[in-house]
């Protein structure tokens, strides 16, 4: 018989407090497009502790945020009201010095009033990011949850809004596991909390939920596809307008979805001309508008072509920190990064090791930058873990659903540096086949490792990949460049490379010889000697060196590193340019200003 006594200890001993949460889980399915949309912006200063024991969860600490401390009652371990406060979007790791190390559970608190709405109307959260796990409580009930720490989630609130003074509570988990992605061992900060924007979105009862329009990947052909899917399966129909190309028509939807192609005369995007058209999307009472490129890209043989012609990457790596305020990125950081690459005379960016907050790719659209994209399967994922890959797949897939309509990225990446081992290929060889099926008209790629016994460009995910990046650092950890000769020389594949991660490190300020190592001159001479030597392989692509800006990681503790990877170019103030700035930047003007290639420029150029 159960017992008719609450056991007011029984949280103490309860190791399943989190699993009645996992069923709400919100993945890639229920993202929205936010082309154009009116938001109600939940930024500003909320109610935020710690929660290192995750007494939240085990307490049910979203049940009690009305009772008191009275002398008729148990004293509480909550009292929301009299929390310590934080911005949104911060990480809670640069607000104050004693959170600066905290890896665990922490809470977030605010109120507010409904947004004007009708009696049909949908209201959605949108959280852009939360580092690792978010949990959503509203008025008391759990409403929602999302793993990933990159990418943006959407969780429906109607069914549980007050006209006012509602309670919304957002749990944040950033534990390093194993079995996550990325795993507990990698080699940059692991920053958390809300940091990027969280909003309210009211939306009709039925609405636009995915858009997508992209030229189809085909030579000598100027077609344009249109797709459109809605909230819900029903039959209707849907315009579409692009008013600069004075073209207005209608899209027929069965069962919420459909597609139409369209020949069009429009301009190419390019790094030469980011040409970018409105695009007006309406359906029923529901309406987005968006600024697409079209543009083409693909291999052939060993080359890359984008629009038909030859393209050479003079590129850069960056990580997205800025020291004051961890990961948080907004318009000034971004337009401040895209300038240095731009006054590194760079025409792409690898976006490591994560997915990067949306306006990069929205203003390198703007601004004509190339972009890699990828997810943090990093290291030595737990491959053989069924949970690990769904994991690591939804992070692909909402990557995709959220920046597909932006020309400027070319690369979807699906993983970094891991050990060629059966498991890690039928792992990423699904993720490729994956993010190949979302959306074709990207290559797929990833930074693969040498085989160091040969020194030979070799590793057995090549075959399914469409371009193969690179990582290697001769004339750093390896100090001479002779393994660099006999891996170029070895070598001789049949699909472009890019040389997705080279350098070495340099403390800001430090100057000597060319051969002191941690100089600035040391530094500027190997990227020198790296960047001569890749030029003269032609199969080599383009070239990514480590890194645009010095950024922190536990991993690096030596004298002169102390917490900092001193790989940038850029130091992490983000003012002090190293030497070695100089030199690549005069090196990728000179091969702007020659020919990239010797072979024939143009091959099926529209």
């Amino acid at each position: 018989m159960e017992s008719l006594v609450k056991d007011p200890y029984a949280h103490l001993h309860d190791e399943d407090y989190a699993k009645p949460f996992a069923a709400g889980r919100v993945q890639a399915a229920n993202l929205i497009t936010m082309a154009g949309r009116a938001t109600v912006s939940l930024d500003g200063v909320w109610n935020f502790v710690i929660d290192p024991h995750d007494e939240g969860l085990r307490q049910r600490w979203y049940e009690i945020q009305n009772k008191s401390h009275s002398k008729d009652s148990p004293p509480l371990d909550y009292d929301d009201a009299h929390w310590q406060t934080t911005k949104v979007p911060s990480c809670w790791n640069t607000v104050r010095p004693e959170w600066f190390h905290f890896e665990g559970s922490a809470w977030y608190s605010r109120t507010f009033d409904s947004p004007p709405s009708s009696k049909k109307d949908r209201i959605f959260l949108r959280v852009g990011a939360a580092n690792y796990e978010a949990r959503v409580f509203l008025n008391g009930r759990f409403m929602g949850s999302h793993q990933g720490g990159s990418t943006p989630f959407f969780i429906e609130l109607s069914a549980n809004l007050e006209p006012l003074n509602n309670l919304l509570q957002i749990q944040v988990e950033n534990r390093c596991r194993a079995d996550r992605v990325p795993m507990n061992h990698t080699d940059w900060f692991n920053y958390g909390g809300l940091y990027r924007e969280v909003c309210l979105v009211v939306l009709p009862a039925v609405f636009i939920q995915d858009f997508h329009a992209a030229w189809i990947n085909e030579p000598a052909r100027k077609e344009i596809q249109f797709e459109v899917c809605l909230s819900e399966p029903i039959d209707g129909v849907a315009q579409i307008e692009l008013p600069e190309l004075d073209q207005v028509f209608e899209m027929v939807l069965v069962a919420g979805k459909g597609v139409k192609k369209i020949n069009l005369d429009f301009q190419a995007w390019s790094p030469d001309n980011p040409k970018l058209y409105e695009i007006k999307v309406s359906y029923g009472t529901d309406a987005i508008l968006d600024q697409v490129g079209f543009r083409q890209i693909r291999c052939h043989g060993d080359r890359l072509l984008l629009n038909g012609e030859d393209l050479f990457l003079r590129g850069i790596s960056v990580h997205e920190e800025n020291l004051p305020i961890g990961k948080v990125s907004n318009e000034q950081t971004v337009r401040d990064m895209l300038r240095h690459t731009k006054e590194l005379n760079a025409n792409f960016i690898r976006l490591s090791h994560y997915p990067h907050h949306e306006l990069v790719a929205s203003i390198a659209d703007e601004l004509g930058i190339l972009l890699w994209a990828e997810i943090p399967v990093y290291w030595a994922i737990d491959f053989g873990n069924p949970d690990t890959f769904n994991d690591a797949n939804n992070q692909l897939q909402e990557l995709i659903r959220r920046d597909r309509n932006r020309s400027s990225i070319i690369f979807w990446g699906v993983g970094n540096e891991n050990h060629d081992t059966d498991a890690r290929l039928s792992f990423m060889s699904r993720l490729a086949a994956a993010a190949r099926k979302a959306d074709d008209t990207r290559l797929i790629s990833a930074a693969c490792l040498i085989n160091r016994e040969t020194f030979q460009i070799q590793d057995r995910l090549s075959e399914v990949l469409d371009v193969i990046g690179i990582n290697e650092y001769f004339g750093w950890y390896e100090p001479s460049f002779e393994g660099l000769s006999q891996l170029l020389n070895n070598s001789n594949p049949t699909k472009p490379i890019v040389i997705t991660e080279t350098g070495a490190d340099a403390l800001p300020g430090l100057h000597g010889e060319h051969s002191d190592r941690y100089s600035e001159e040391n530094q500027s001479l190997i990227l020198e000697t790296q960047l001569k030597m890749l030029k003269k392989a032609s199969y080599i692509r383009g070239i990514s060196p480590w890194v645009l800006y010095d950024f922190r990681t536990e991993r690096r503790q030596n004298s002169f590193q102390r917490g900092i990877n001193l790989k940038g170019l850029i130091a992490s103030d983000r003012q002090h340019k190293k030497i070695s700035f100089q030199k690549v930047s005069e090196i990728y003007a000179d091969w702007a200003k020659n020919c990239t290639t010797p072979v024939n420029k143009s091959i099926g150029k529209v």
